[in-house]
């Protein structure tokens, strides 16, 4: 049988595990959530997303501290790893695998979990990992290189720790970072140094008194941007923005 491939579609992807709290304890996948990604367009072309059975119903969490967090009451009638697995393994072989620290984790734990049920593991045809990816390219601006803070850096909200909104909002943090050194590159000397140096990042105040005083410098100049944008839509200049954007994150 001919194995399909698509080298240059990009399939953003994240895990959820249990937290390995015992000696001996290993991960286990409890959901997993995928888009496909058109590199052209960043349009969103097909998702899925699915939990997980651990054969071990023991390693799920009977609460979670999160309001919509992965419990073993979740998982207990959700499939095994083993039925969708060949689901799992269409949507990532042969793409352009992308997301957040996946060369340390989530790679790691879905080659071992296809091993565990005896299947070949998905291959990609590249591997775009936006924790290194953006450490390199724009730095700690956001006070360091989590998920959580990127996202509530650009006014983006709250990670839910759930994969197919993590996967999105990864996407989302990648569209804004790439416009912020878009529009860098055009007058660095003017915009560097003036928008890093206003890119302390303001958190809520534990006394509500003082959280309407606090506020997130880069958020206004992100809806500055976005107003752009809209206004371009369709226009080469976007196009130009969005082909320059992606040659600055390569």
């Amino acid at each position: 049988m001919e194995i399909q491939t698509f080298p240059n579609e990009i399939v953003f992807f994240d895990i959820e595990t249990n937290v390995p709290n015992k000696t001996g304890q290993h991960f286990h996948i409890l959901e997993f959530g995928a888009i496909i990604v058109c590199p052209r367009k960043l349009e969103e072309l097909e998702s899925f997303t699915t939990l997980i059975q651990p054969k071990d119903l023991s390693v799920a969490s009977l609460r979670s501290s999160r309001s919509d967090g992965i419990t073993r009451a979740k998982v207990t009638d959700a499939p095994s790893f083993e039925d969708v697995a060949e689901k799992i393994y269409g949507l990532l072989n042969g793409r352009i695998w992308a997301g957040h620290n996946i060369r340390r984790f989530d790679c790691v734990r879905i080659k071992e979990a296809f091993a565990e049920v005896g299947k070949a593991a998905p291959e990609p045809s590249g591997i775009i990992d936006s924790l290194g990816l953006l450490s390199d390219k724009f730095g700690k601006r956001a006070g360091n290189m989590k998920m959580a803070s990127l996202a509530a850096y650009f006014g983006l909200g709250v990670q839910k720790h759930r994969s197919l909104d993590d996967v999105r909002m990864n996407l989302e943090v990648l569209k804004h970072c790439a416009t912020v050194l878009f529009l860098e590159s055009t007058l660095p000397n003017q915009l560097e140094g003036k928008w890093q140096s206003s890119s302390k990042i303001m958190t809520r105040s534990r006394s509500h008194h003082q959280m309407a005083q606090k506020a997130m410098p880069y958020t206004k100049m992100t809806q500055n941007v976005k107003n752009i944008l809209s206004k371009a839509q369709g226009t080469q200049s976007l196009q130009s923005l969005i082909k320059h954007s992606h040659s600055l994150l390569r």
